[in-house]
């Protein structure tokens, strides 16, 4: 029998258990031996759940036994996930997790940790939820260069704004509704401004560029100020708007944000819906790629992170080499300014300022979509670029969002 410890029996935690217990036969037959939760550690009890009797308070517990060959974290925040976690490595368990905000400030430490240490460090389910990407990132596309990742990161944010699309409503008014039905938490702010996604995007930068960006600097702006004009607007341009992390290499830097983006309907991600994450991986062989599903969920998320203790507990995990990250430097990373895409502008004028705001912009026309109000899409320019154009023209400019052609 192969003894494991959950540290954090929430949402994820809990639907751990459940797989590893719904599932049971089919893991033991992938792992070669059942797999049984020795020890959860949480703060709370849980005397009416059936492993209630396996509830410890103290992370030592854990660590001291040697039984214990792996660590599912699934606790949330840095701390104190990130001690525990580097402890557990440190006594030679590997570890599992789930959380994002521990790889996205600790991951380097927590790599080297694992190799220094001979065992695993995996976190399929810190992305995407039960959608596989990291190790596809890492196995499937390891013959290919990564040219950019872009990504649908958020569940709740993609709900807002397809409800905004669809039904002609403000954000104010969805986000209750979100809140309602439990998609958005009382205190929506990691979601709704983009942070939450910035911590993914970071992650996805790093497995494609080998550099972990502090998620804290990079560019990031969420829907807070997305209006009933942004997605009729869309939505009249044959698109959809999506709030998308971005990475890219420019000039041999890494650019990695978050923004609210025009996403047109030849692109795949402007299909995806409701509380669907997407995400395109762009290589120089395969060409596109697309992951779709369940971005978050107690069970989606669940099955990721069990796929990654039977990837340990097989030895599956042997087999590939874990990624060697290294902190960015200010010479690693490229600037928001030197960020080239094509840009939807709304302007506020007449037909002349529309036509004025063309001709600087290198665009094939614009489109009426307001009284007084018009789009244009730019050529491919970078922002500074794109703003030194607009200011030329003096125009008023309503809102301007990227196109992810």
């Amino acid at each position: 029998m192969m003894q494991i410890a959950i540290l954090g029996f929430g949402v994820v935690g809990s639907g751990t258990a459940e797989v590893l217990a719904e599932n049971k036969k089919l893991i033991t037959a992938h792992c070669g031996d059942e797999v049984s939760v020795k020890y959860i550690l949480d703060l709370r009890e849980f005397p009416d759940h059936p492993l209630g009797d396996r509830v410890v308070h103290d992370i030592n517990v854990i660590l001291n036994d040697p039984e214990v060959v792996l660590v599912a974290e699934m606790m949330g925040g840095s701390h104190p996930a990130y001690e525990f976690s580097a402890a557990a490595l440190k006594a030679g368990k590997h570890v599992v997790t789930s959380n994002k905000e521990v790889i996205a400030n600790f991951g380097v430490e927590l790599l080297a940790l694992a190799r220094e240490n001979h065992v695993c460090y995996l976190f399929e389910a810190s992305v995407g939820g039960g959608i596989p990407i990291i190790r596809p990132m890492q196995t499937d596309l390891a013959s290919n260069q990564i040219l950019a990742v872009s990504g649908i990161l958020n569940g709740t944010t993609n709900f807002i704004l397809t409800k905004m699309k669809n039904e002609g409503a403000e954000f104010a008014e969805v986000l209750k509704e979100a809140q309602a039905k439990g998609y958005a938490e009382a205190n929506p702010a990691a979601d709704v401004e983009g942070l939450d996604a910035a911590r993914k995007i970071v992650i996805l930068a790093a497995l494609a560029y080998g550099v972990l960006i502090d998620p804290k600097t990079i560019p990031t702006e969420g829907i807070t100020k997305i209006t009933g004009l942004h997605t009729a607007t869309a939505d009249k341009l044959g698109g959809a708007v999506k709030l998308i992390g971005h990475t890219e290499k420019i000039d041999g830097k890494i650019y990695a944000g978050v923004s609210p983006y025009f996403v047109p309907a030849s692109n795949p991600i402007s299909h995806v819906d409701d509380v669907f994450n997407g995400i395109l991986v762009d290589t120089n062989m395969l060409g596109r790629a697309l992951f779709y599903g369940a971005g978050a969920g107690k069970l989606p998320t669940a099955s990721a992170v069990v796929a990654d203790i039977i990837d340990v507990l097989s030895r599956r995990a042997e087999e590939r080499r874990l990624p060697e990250w290294k902190n960015a430097s200010a010479a690693d990373v490229a600037q928001k300014g030197d960020y080239a895409c094509r840009r939807c502008y709304v302007i506020d004028g007449c037909p002349k300022c529309a036509e004025k705001a063309k001709t600087a912009l290198g665009a094939d026309g614009f489109e009426t979509v307001a009284d007084g109000k018009f789009a244009i899409i730019s050529r491919v320019m970078s922002e500074q670029e794109a703003e030194a154009a607009i200011a030329a023209t003096g125009v008023s400019v309503v809102f301007c969002l990227p196109v992810l052609d």
